[in-house]
């Protein structure tokens, strides 16, 4: 492609809620733009942009792609981001690269939960925004029904900029509502509006011009005073509009068909913003938050905005350039790692394609590979002008899975390979269990999970299986009891002798664990008492009820006897690890069980079945408040044991209807209670007995 200036150029992310035809969008756009010679589709698993296999294999995007190409001299990035949920860290990734947001609503479906995030994300960073409403072709469309339902989810100043052509019978084109243009098919053919849309065109290009006219103080002036706004006027003061956000245009379309695809592509390339027409971004500078004004003189500075692991090309990252022009080979400085990386390979990215290009324009989006050090919200800069783009908050995990490895092989293979995985995907996050030992992944949910798993096996050849993570139970005590040990061993030559007394006594929750010795005389001698407390401590990973870390014990060492010959720091080891066990046993001892907080926002329709499912739980409802910038959204407060909440992401989704989130965080421990303890107990002995 060739090189264009910045005010030529459009990022635009494309959002929805899964299924409602972005990826089939893309192709047909790339299509009508003569990027591409043959259309593929989402079924036959050849579009450009869904281009890994697992993508292809389900029917769906699972990973931002950026599909650029030329439109009658615009360059048009167009980032298409998955739609489900598990999958929303790809959709942040893609927002934090584009300039305006293309948001497709499903014509049978309407406003969806996908929807609503992708509003909300929009919002948060004041994005200029339209809607497509995508599969008008669709049966039992009702287009009023479907606009009044945007109008009141969404708000307003969303408004028709097109209407779609014979939607009582079959889809057929769309109305360009300020021109006054009907298009059929496609979009390359005009004519006349059919005489039976003119009353709806006219009330629409009003209510349309009312929007457009109050971004502007001259056209709200001329059009109070009922004057003919000139189309120069209405096609400035659109986009202008647009910008100040006073405005979300809705244009129609039906992506398989094609239908409404040159319109749409006009729209994109003439109305939406080039990134000169948007605030800059806001950067760390010399220590200072300021704007970054996008330079074509300035020093040159990029972000990343996205890492893969490609099999053939090694690590791909994905650029957004601020300021400056950023050329092939250019070296530019990390100020994260503080390291100078090389940008090779630069190029400009069509699906999994790369094209080498000679260098990007201040607001452009490439790719380089082979970068050392830079990850994903990196920042690459003129070493003599440090500059930091500050990362998107991403949401964090919440659902764990244990993984294990399949075979010795894969052992080995595991660690790099996560870590590699993790560089893709920053919503992902891997913990070992201090406990178990037990690899950890976390992420937005159990397909998330699952997929990172299938991601392990295809590209990094690495088979795990998943199971539940093991839930980090303690044991302690409720009474103080004594025991002694006497550990006698002759075989020959020097013998083992040891004889321990201890006492242990509960601690307050959360005091840990704690050793004194109070043995005086010279029972045990003074090089002695440390071997008692390391045995204490060795045992105590290890509790008598289920074999979980006993904590909040108090051990002391009472008494003792010791040989000259055959007493040695082992047999003092072993026999107050003995001790212990019998202490604790008779000191009434009780499991204790992880309780996290929670902070669940669900919609307030569904208030009365979440509380009731986390009664079911054995969870407390701390209490309830309207949510933060969530309309007709409540906030419940609650705490609950974790292992009652292992699969809550999945189940809130399922009660909530997809709209429910939830945070949460370890607070303390609790008891137990007994009919839980004892299956508890009861699953550690038959998986003892198991593991032999």
């Amino acid at each position: 492609m060739a090189s264009v200036e910045t005010a030529q150029i459009r990022n635009v992310v494309l959002m929805s809620h899964g299924g409602a035809g972005k990826t089939s969008l893309v192709e047909v756009l790339a299509f009508g733009a003569g990027a591409i010679s043959r259309k593929g589709s989402v079924e036959d698993g050849n579009t450009v942009a869904d281009f890994d296999p697992e993508e292809r294999q389900r029917g769906m995007s699972i990973s931002t792609a950026v599909v650029s190409f030329d439109y009658q001299g615009t360059r048009l990035n167009l980032i298409d981001t998955p739609g489900y949920a598990d999958f929303i860290g790809e959709l942040l990734s893609g927002v934090s690269a584009a300039d305006s947001a293309l948001i497709l609503i499903d014509a049978a479906a309407g406003v969806q939960v996908g929807s609503e995030t992708a509003w909300r994300v929009a919002t948060e960073r004041s994005m200029p925004r339209a809607l497509a409403v995508n599969r008008l072709d669709r049966e039992n469309v009702d287009w009023e029904r479907l606009l009044s339902g945007i109008q009141e989810t969404l708000g307003r100043q969303c408004q028709p900029l097109q209407l779609p052509i014979g939607i009582e019978h079959e889809f057929e084109g769309v109305v360009d509502v300020l021109a006054e243009t009907a298009y059929r098919g496609d979009g390359t053919d005009s004519s006349a509006v059919p005489p039976e849309m003119a009353d709806a065109v006219a009330a629409a290009r009003d209510a349309l011009i009312e929007r457009i006219a109050e971004a502007n103080d001259d056209l709200t002036l001329k059009f109070l005073e009922g004057e003919e706004l000139t189309p120069e006027e209405l096609s400035s003061g659109l986009k202008r509009a647009i910008i100040a956000g006073t405005l979300v245009p809705i244009v129609c379309a039906a992506a398989t068909k094609p239908i409404g695809t040159l319109p749409l592509l006009r729209f994109i390339a003439e109305q939406l913003p080039s990134p000169l027409d948007v605030r800059p971004l806001t950067a760390i500078v010399a220590g200072e938050q300021k704007e970054l004004p996008v330079d074509p003189s300035g020093p040159p500075t990029a972000m990343i905005f996205k890492t893969t692991a490609d099999e053939f090309v090694g690590r791909l990252s994905y650029l957004r350039t601020s300021s400056g022009t950023i050329k092939a080979d250019m070296h530019l400085h990390n100020v994260q790692k503080n390291k100078d990386e090389r940008l090779a390979n630069l190029s400009h990215v069509f699906g999994k394609e790369l094209r080498p290009v000679g260098d990007l324009a201040p607001g452009d989006i490439g790719a380089v590979t082979k970068l050392a050090a830079s990850r994903t919200f990196d920042t690459l800069c003129d070493k003599a002008n440090p500059v930091v783009v500050p990362p998107p908050a991403l949401p964090l995990p919440v659902f764990s899975a244990a993984i294990t490895p399949k075979t010795k092989t894969d052992v080995d293979k595991l660690g790099p390979a996560l870590q590699r995985l993790v560089e893709e995907d920053l919503t992902l996050k891997i913990e070992r269990d201090a406990d178990s030992g037990a690899m950890i992944l976390s992420g937005l949910g159990e397909s998330h999970v699952d997929l990172a798993a299938e991601r392990l096996r295809r590209k990094f050849k690495v088979e795990v299986d998943i199971h539940d993570r093991r839930v980090p139970y303690r044991e302690t005590i409720t009474a103080t009891a004594r025991a002694e040990y006497l550990h006698k061993k002759q075989s020959g030559g020097h013998g083992q002798y040891a004889r321990v007394a201890i006492r242990v006594e509960p601690m307050n929750r959360g005091d840990g664990v704690a050793f004194a010795s109070e043995v005086s005389g010279g029972n045990v001698p003074r090089q002695y008492i440390p071997a008692v407390e390391k045995g204490v401590h060795e045992s105590l990973p290890e509790g008598v009820m289920a074999r979980y870390p006993v904590t909040d014990i108090r051990v002391v060492l009472i008494d003792g006897k010791h040989h000259d010959v055959d007493s040695s720091e082992m047999a003092f080891r072993l026999a107050a690890t003995q001790a212990l066990r019998e202490a604790t046993q008779k000191a009434r001892p009780i499991l204790l069980e992880p309780i996290m907080s929670y902070r669940i926002t669900i919609p307030e329709t569904v208030t009365g079945d979440v509380i009731s499912d986390l009664n079911s739980r054995r969870a407390r409802v701390l209490g309830m408040e309207p949510a933060a910038g969530h309309l007709g959204a409540t906030t419940v407060s609650a705490e609950g044991p974790m292992a009652e909440f292992l699969h809550y992401a999945t189940d809130l989704r399922s009660i909530s209807a997809g709209r429910g989130t939830f945070s949460f965080e370890f607070t303390r421990y609790d008891p137990v209670p007994a009919h839980v303890a004892q299956k508890v107990v009861e699953k550690a002995k038959a998986a003892a007995e198991a593991t032999g």
